[in-house]
């Protein structure tokens, strides 16, 4: 069986090391890059199962490089890791594509435990496998399996993430999806940071379905998101 691999980007030295030594340990497969340019490099030159950034770092800071990597690979999962505890700073590591956020200082148990979350949920399981993977809805037809989004001649390809939150919705078309729901099912928590991921997603779903006037997601103040037909609603 193969090793999972880990493209890790930190510049504090010592840090980086302890993360390296301890993923390695846990049975990963890791790639340890000291600064943003020599990370992008790395990126290209292999392919990675998940990438851990640090935010501040020199030559090319965290986000860059994660919105560098998102223009060659929508797939892959992000972690930044940062001292910055700002809201701004993590709803802007979300729109750049990040999968989850964790703040310094941290234990390895909590930041172990998050990457077998992520990986959980990009990894289909035979269980995910058995349920409903296609949808018709409105002009659209979707195929979760495939992460595939299309109406007419025209296809978008989904992320994992996107297409998660589609097919949680699909599933609960003219009916409200539960909000923390769709956090603990996808994002595997239903705090702040998570919470303001969602809605950058929901945002993204709501313009690709832009194309269908009829199909419309909406805000349930308290409650959730509702994806509506309208000439399917009585």
């Amino acid at each position: 069986m193969n090793k999972t691999k880990i493209l890790l980007v930190e510049d504090d030295l010592n840090l980086g090391q302890i993360l390296n030594e301890y993923l390695n340990v846990k049975g990963y497969e890791t790639t340890l890059c000291r600064d943003g340019e020599q990370g992008f490099t790395a990126f290209k030159r292999e392919n990675y199962d998940l990438c851990i950034f640090d935010v501040m770092m020199p030559k090319v800071d965290g986000f860059t490089l994660a919105d560098k990597v998102r223009k060659t690979n929508t797939e892959v999962p992000i972690i930044f890791l940062t001292a910055k505890s700002l809201k701004e700073d993590a709803i802007k590591g979300f729109n750049v594509g990040a999968d989850d956020y964790v703040t310094k200082p941290f234990s390895m148990e909590e930041l172990l435990l998050r990457i077998k979350a992520i990986l959980r949920r990009t990894n289909k399981t035979e269980e995910e496998d058995n349920l409903q993977t296609k949808f018709e809805i409105g002009k659209f037809s979707f195929d979760f399996s495939s992460q595939k989004l299309t109406i007419g001649d025209l296809e978008q390809k989904l992320t994992s993430k996107e297409s998660a939150l589609l097919r949680m919705l699909c599933l609960h078309k003219n009916q409200v999806l539960d909000r923390s729901k769709a956090l603990k099912k996808i994002w595997f928590d239903d705090n702040y940071f998570n919470s303001r991921s969602m809605d950058v997603y929901i945002t993204k779903l709501r313009k690709f379905l832009k194309a269908d006037e009829n199909l419309q997601i909406i805000n349930v103040h308290g409650q959730g998101f509702k994806l509506i037909e309208l000439n399917s609603m009585n």
